[in-house]
């Protein structure tokens, strides 16, 4: 999967622009978040204030929209931000963090999705399928379910809102409803680190601010976020050190100390 030429031109393009990438994301994951786009050479920022979400989308280059840790006024100054978003016509990225779980968080996926158009859906395979309208099985925030189950559900949620479609899990699957693209790599350790996912939206949001062939962009960070993974799985002493690794080895990459080809 993936073309490592235009990964690294990805790359080299986030370095060079610095794209601001606003996130309205949980508090869980803000500081890894966060690091992993400066890593990259991305600038973040984390506003949810609904007194100043419109404004900071005025100048960004792209939003992620998270919703692990729901609180009304969150979900409010989600939908103003990706209002704005949409006007501009930046890219949108939608994280259902545990949609499925609960009648609330199903409410507030659908809420976001019909009044903002995200050009990016990521997620576990049972929030994908709970997307689509499928009866899942979910475990809070974990998958109950294999990215293969969920295949069905992305190609149609991606048809519906004409979108990408990632299911991130043992093999990930990108998809925009008619081309699927398939990623084998990464590391079972990367189940075990919180917000690995959160991380693979906000890097996501990244190379969608420099790249407008969205399929591709999201193909390139899905592959940057496997072979980071497969290159620390036997590197590392466990989950701790797998996310302080994780962030050194995107630095490297971005400052030219370590190729993609080495990956």
């Amino acid at each position: 999967m993936g073309n490592l030429f235009l990964l690294n031109e990805d790359l080299w393009k986030i370095k060079q622009s610095a794209p601001l990438v606003h996130n309205i994301t949980n508090y869980v994951v803000m500081n890894n978040t966060a690091n992993a786009l400066l890593a990259i050479g991305a600038s973040p920022v984390m506003a949810h204030a609904l007194e100043e979400v419109e404004e900071m989308v005025g100048i960004a280059s792209s939003l992620v929209l998270n919703i692990g840790t729901l609180s009304r006024q969150w979900v409010e100054a989600m939908i103003v931000a990706g209002e704005k978003a949409k006007s501009r016509a930046i890219p949108i990225i939608f994280d259902p963090v545990g949609v499925g779980a609960t009648s609330y968080r199903n409410e507030v996926a659908t809420e976001i999705l019909s009044r903002v158009n995200p050009v990016v859906i990521r997620g576990n395979a049972s929030e994908i399928m709970a997307l689509s309208g499928m009866t899942v099985a979910s475990k809070g925030v974990d998958s109950a379910n294999s990215t293969v189950d969920a295949l069905e559900s992305a190609k149609l949620l991606a048809s519906s809102r004409q979108c990408v479609v990632v299911v991130s899990g043992e093999q990930d699957i990108v998809t925009d409803g008619e081309s699927t693209i398939y990623n084998d790599t990464g590391s079972a350790i990367m189940a075990k680190v919180t917000g690995m996912g959160c991380t693979a939206s906000a890097l996501l949001g990244a190379f969608l601010a420099v790249n407008e062939n969205y399929l591709q962009a999201v193909v390139n960070g899905t592959v940057l976020m496997g072979k980071v993974g497969s290159y620390l799985s036997a590197k590392v002493q466990g989950s701790g050190s797998f996310q302080v690794a994780f962030i050194d080895t995107l630095y490297q990459l971005s400052a030219g100390k370590l190729s993609l080809g080495e990956l």
